[in-house]
């Protein structure tokens, strides 16, 4: 379901299912020209055939950069799919002394991205410099792995998540999918009372979709 996705100031992207071990990678030495046209409408069929695109800091940059080569090349926007930003998420719900993925990995223990010298890489890349590729894919690759590693930490604190139970025939965990609910207490609105339940596996709450009680309506004569 959830499309793990990295564009690097599309030079390349790289890519993965949740959960697969398989790695997506494109890459384009020259922002222009067949090889580039080919990696954007490379990265459109990944999103189009996804329900949800998790990235970091893609809907303020990657995003709204991929929609305009999108358009450029006359695509039609991407079927509707559920975008999970993880800088998002960072923001609004912890404090930490710096919201950068560099940063968020070894603080969370999930490990670092690629060192490697700034700019002067994607120059070297530019021009078609071997060796600069190889730290590159190295480097973007290991974006994604981070990324995976950091919306797993980060599943129970994303709002809005897309409920897995629209994929199962089976009641599970809306933001992880595990078959790990446990019944802990009510939850209550204004007129309505919930079954309340916990996730053993992410720790995620939620509730049951039918009331167990509802407000009976006061008649006034």
């Amino acid at each position: 379901m959830d499309q793990i996705l990295e564009p690097t100031s599309l030079l390349c992207f790289s890519a993965k299912w949740h959960g697969e071990p398989e790695m997506f990678y494109h890459r384009s030495q020259k922002q222009s020209g067949p090889a580039f046209d080919k990696m954007v409408r490379a990265a459109y069929k990944l999103i189009s055939t996804a329900d949800a695109v998790c990235h970091f800091n893609g809907n303020s940059f990657d995003l709204p950069r991929l929609n305009t080569e999108f358009i450029r090349l006359g695509l039609t926007p991407p079927p509707p799919h559920h975008s999970i930003d993880l800088k998002v998420v960072a923001a609004k719900k912890f404090g930490f002394v710096s919201n950068r993925l560099a940063f968020l990995g070894p603080a969370l223990g999930l490990g670092a991205k690629v060192r490697h010298e700034g700019w002067d890489l994607w120059k070297d890349c530019m021009n078609g410099v071997p060796e600069a590729w190889a730290i590159m894919e190295k480097y973007n690759k290991q974006d994604v792995i981070l990324l995976e590693k950091l919306y797993n930490k980060l599943q129970p604190w994303i709002d809005q998540h897309p409920n897995r139970n629209m994929y199962t025939d089976r009641p599970v965990c809306p933001n992880c999918g595990a078959n790990a609910l446990q019944s802990r207490g009510v939850y209550k609105t204004t007129t309505q009372e919930y079954t309340r339940y916990h996730c053993t596996g992410c720790g995620k709450w939620s509730r049951a979709r039918k009331a167990t009680r509802t407000e009976r309506p006061v008649t006034i004569r």
